[in-house]
């Protein structure tokens, strides 16, 4: 005789003594999740759990920079030894009820971002896994945004000396950048300019809403930032280096339209891998592009970046 599953308890932590119940499920993020919550960019009242008695079958917790609200979705684990679709029904009841008590009324519901291994369509058992939660997702009326390449370059990889062909200056101000922002916005490739764009705003304001809601919050050096220029002063494009909670990045690059079809990419994002590689301690940069910008990737690939990761986005219209 088949049992009946137990009923499912949905709820959120009590508080960081949860943790251990939290990790009962696995993900690659799972060591920042002490330091988050210490930091304040984790809450455990956006920390949520659904068991059934005493076994963890999903959870699901928001991200911030430490602000008021959480910025983005970025744990969603399930049970994948149970069935379909017990599976499936609790990770969506879990996913509707904690939305439903952490993203404010009348608010757009966060991205939800997923880290995956680079091969993972390659291994039946780990693109099931995958898919398990993209399937949730969809249910809930979420669609894939982008998939993305994590990039990465390793202390000890060797780092093309100035070819000379641009000159880099420090960025001056805000407008400085933002002037060299709003033309590559125009033409981007990226899915989240792109998405941005479609949405009504303007290249400028969407450049504009790029810089306040992510660069200007890098507490590293503004010294770091650099804007490349031809040898007869006219700008070619930027790079933003910075260090994130977590590690050195590449945060930003672009060539400005004129400027394209030279190789300069290769240049500018030389230049900021100096920039970070020269700071003390620095045992790896990350970056990340989407998959579809094969001049970017083919790029970092050229200077010695290794697509470690792969990540996705999914979002709510």
């Amino acid at each position: 005789m088949t049992r009946a599953p137990q009923e499912l308890t949905i709820r959120p932590l009590i508080g960081p003594q949860e943790l251990g119940l939290f990790r009962r499920l696995s993900y690659t993020l799972d060591h920042e999740l002490a330091d988050d919550l210490e930091s304040g960019r984790r809450r455990p009242e956006w920390m949520w759990v659904a068991m059934r008695g005493e076994r963890l079958v999903a959870r699901i917790a928001w991200w911030s920079l430490g602000g008021e609200a959480p910025l983005l979705l970025d744990f969603f684990d399930l049970d994948d030894t149970l069935p379909e679709p017990e599976r499936g029904e609790a990770g969506l009841k879990l996913l509707e009820t904690a939305t439903a008590a952490v993203v404010p009324a009348g608010a757009a519901r966060p991205e939800y971002g997923r880290f995956v291994p680079a091969d993972w369509r390659e291994d039946p058992a780990v693109r099931e896994v995958v898919e398990a939660r993209i399937r949730v997702m969809e249910r809930s009326g979420a669609r894939m945004l982008v998939e993305r390449l994590r990039l990465e370059w390793r202390a000890g990889t060797a780092v093309p000396a100035d070819s000379g062909r641009l000159r880099f200056r420090p960025v001056g101000s805000r407008e400085d950048l933002l002037a060299l922002m709003t033309p590559v916005m125009e033409g981007t490739l990226d899915a989240h300019g792109q998405a941005d764009l479609a949405s009504g705003l303007t290249a400028r304001e969407a450049a504009e809403k790029h810089y306040d809601e992510e660069l200007a919050k890098y507490r590293t050096p503004r010294e770091w930032w650099r804007i490349a220029e031809l040898p007869d002063g006219e700008p070619a494009g930027f790079v933003i280096p910075a260090r994130n909670d977590y590690n050195p990045i590449i945060a930003y690059i672009g060539v400005l339209p004129g400027a394209r079809g030279h190789g300069y990419i290769d240049d500018i994002l030389a230049e900021g891998t100096r920039v970070l590689a020269s700071q003390d301690g620095v045992e790896r940069i990350r970056a990340a592009t989407d998959l579809g910008n094969v001049p970017m990737a083919n790029s970092f690939a050229r200077l010695g970046y290794v697509n470690f990761e792969r990540s996705f986005d999914m979002v709510w219209d």
